[in-house]
């Protein structure tokens, strides 16, 4: 899960970095003003694009992930509850083995 993640952030550090390397290039660029500030522009829409991509990817994969973590939970709730059963009935069947054997020992020490 940790690693899924991080390949999301390496990614979407990738790209911004690109994005924010290409402006920088452009800024130092040897290209009127006017022409630059225009490149800049065009950037700066492409990179905001690109961040509501990555942020609507995001949601979508965190949703993703919380549903399998609720499913996880559900399932491990089930094997404690069934594990507790099983307890509960090897708990009944050994007092019941107990009981039986002091009984046993009454018996004995009574005759």
């Amino acid at each position: 899960m940790s690693d899924e993640s991080r390949g999301a952030e390496f990614l979407a550090g990738l790209v911004i970095g690109g994005l924010l390397g290409a402006a920088a290039a452009l800024l130092l660029a040897p290209q009127p003003g006017e022409e630059t500030r225009a490149e800049l522009r065009d950037r700066g829409i492409e990179l905001k694009e690109r961040v509501i991509e990555l942020s609507e990817e995001a949601r979508r994969k965190a949703e993703e992930l919380q549903a399998e973590g609720l499913a996880a939970v559900e399932e491990q709730k089930a094997r404690v509850e069934e594990a507790i059963e099983e307890g509960k009935k090897a708990a009944a069947n050994k007092k019941k083995e107990l009981l039986e054997e002091l009984e046993k020992e009454s018996g004995k020490a009574k005759a």
